[in-house]
């Protein structure tokens, strides 16, 4: 397991880039933590280091939203809190993505946790509620 500690914004580029070079083989990453603990501003960095010039935004309506990276490669963005049954996931297609060879990263896992490829990447985010610095915990 990993463990980084981000005390602001800046820190998380760093932690982003560790973690891609950690798990250089694997492409689905499940991001846990409560609301507003900053799952999607880790996806961005996560994205910005594979080179992804789209705006990353979480896809809490669309349920997925497609960038492309430096090589024009497929970076899938899924946020799974607002489905109400896993049906859904299987409507969406999920293996199509989640066995894709592409990079996955997935808010809200736990909604899907069965659909996950044994290999995926957890990432849990928690917040100090004194300071607000986040731990980043990767297994």
């Amino acid at each position: 397991m990993l463990t980084f500690e981000a005390a602001n914004l800046s820190d998380l580029q760093t932690i982003a880039h560790k973690i891609l070079n950690q798990f250089s083989e694997l492409r689905v990453f499940a991001l846990r933590g409560v609301m507003g603990a900053g799952k999607t501003t880790l996806i961005k960095e996560l994205c910005h280091v594979l080179g992804v010039k789209d705006v990353v935004v979480s896809p809490t309506f669309a349920l997925v939203n497609e960038y492309h990276d430096s090589m024009g490669e497929s970076v899938f963005h899924f946020d799974f809190y607002r489905i109400r049954s896993i049906s859904e996931a299987f409507d969406l297609g999920y293996e199509e993505y989640f066995y894709s060879g592409s990079y996955c990263f997935i808010e809200w896992p736990e909604k899907v946790e069965q659909l996950l490829p044994p290999d995926s990447v957890y990432i849990n985010i928690d917040v100090n509620n004194e300071n607000l610095n986040r731990t980043i915990m990767v297994q």
